[in-house]
């Protein structure tokens, strides 16, 4: 089953407010991005999931939100938790939730580069002492 293009657009229409958000095609459902970093994802069962990390994380707890579970019955979670239900019927509720979920995934890319640029300087000082 695939997510519902009307959602998708939905999404789209509520997320304008933050900058140019589009969507990518992902795994039957759909990524929102925005410069470049995805913060938004709509799963093919039209359920939407906004990203979250240690910083947001209580917040979607505090409102009954669960996490995104690719699998089923498994314990793996993926840094995404559902949307709120007034966030999808009020444009100002999902601004305030969608630029908790911004703020997270912008600290992930973040801590995503910084990883990058040390694994760089560990292979640069390695093959200086070669």
């Amino acid at each position: 089953m695939a997510f519902s293009p009307e959602l998708r657009d939905h999404v789209l229409e509520l997320l304008e407010p933050l900058g140019p958000v589009t969507a990518r095609p992902m795994f039957g459902g759909a990524g929102f991005f925005l410069d470049g970093t995805m913060f938004v994802l709509l799963t093919r069962s039209d359920v939407l999931y906004l990203r979250t990390d240690e910083e947001t994380r209580s917040a979607f707890e505090a409102a009954g939100m669960g996490p995104f579970r690719p699998r089923p019955g498994k314990s793996f979670v993926m840094p995404y938790h559902e949307a709120p239900p007034e966030a999808m019927e009020d444009p100002d509720a999902m601004q305030e939730w969608a630029e908790l979920a911004w703020q997270a995934a912008r600290r992930g890319r973040r801590r995503k580069e910084s990883r990058a640029r040390g694994r760089k300087k560990s292979h640069a000082s390695k093959e200086k002492s070669s």
